[in-house]
């Protein structure tokens, strides 16, 4: 018999609290609620929660910090709560190891949907699920093996970087991806002048080249202030 799955929220306010735990019951389960970032690692610990919904401002410790230290020992998605426009903290909380983010005041409906993508990419991780070798959205195929990407059936020529961007974020499809993870993977860190506009640039490249409309992309999203996200629907 396959053990219920658990959910953990972690935030100091119980309106919200509440708010999430509507939105998780269609998923069945089990949620566990800590208003504090201690008892919220304590629970964490002792439940080894499914995902954890976890709020940025917390009272006795930094969010970011919750994150880090639950990298340390567990796997669990983390999905975190933002203020709107609060970038840096979000940004910090996503190279800390969150998985994605939602901002407040937050729809139920995006909520669910963020819950779910991550519930799937973390059951295809435990099930030892074949690494693809092709990815396709839409008109879009990428053969990770040969390099190569088709549009339509017809061949597109990247260079060599403008392919490992796409890899990249193409492999974490629907979750999003700092500009400090981006130039971790894609350039090893290196940094040239202006790193973000050094990327814009590229981003760009790759929108002329694989989107039906580059200035409204369908599958190369840009989330203002904190990364881009690659969307297969």
């Amino acid at each position: 018999m396959t053990a219920p799955r658990r959910f953990l929220i972690v935030d100091d306010e119980r309106q919200i609290r509440r708010a999430v735990a509507h939105v998780l019951e269609p998923l069945g389960g089990v949620v566990r609620e800590a208003e504090s970032g201690r008892e919220g690692l304590t629970l964490a610990a002792a439940e080894r929660p499914s995902l954890v919904v976890l709020d940025l401002g917390l009272p006795d410790m930094d969010g970011t910090d919750v994150c880090r230290e639950l990298r340390t020992w567990s796997d669990a998605p983390i999905l975190v709560l933002t203020a709107r426009h609060d970038d840096e903290a979000t940004v910090a909380a996503l190279d800390a190891g969150a998985d994605d983010y939602v901002t407040k005041p937050f729809s139920p409906p995006a909520l669910l949907a963020r819950v779910r993508a991550l519930l799937r990419r973390a059951r295809r991780a435990d099930t030892d699920e074949p690494e693809r070798t092709v990815i396709e959205a839409g008109a879009l195929r990428i053969d990770l093996a040969a390099r190569t990407v088709t549009r339509g059936g017809e061949h597109v020529h990247l260079t060599p970087t403008e392919f490992d961007l796409l890899v990249t974020l193409a492999s974490h499809a629907g979750r999003v991806m700092t500009h400090t993870q981006l130039f971790s993977t894609v350039w090893k860190g290196r940094v040239f002048g202006d790193a973000q506009a050094h990327l814009r640039v590229h981003m760009a490249h790759l929108r002329r080249k694989l989107e039906d409309d580059p200035v409204r992309p369908r599958h190369l999203q840009t989330e203002l202030g904190v990364g881009y996200r690659f969307v297969c629907d």
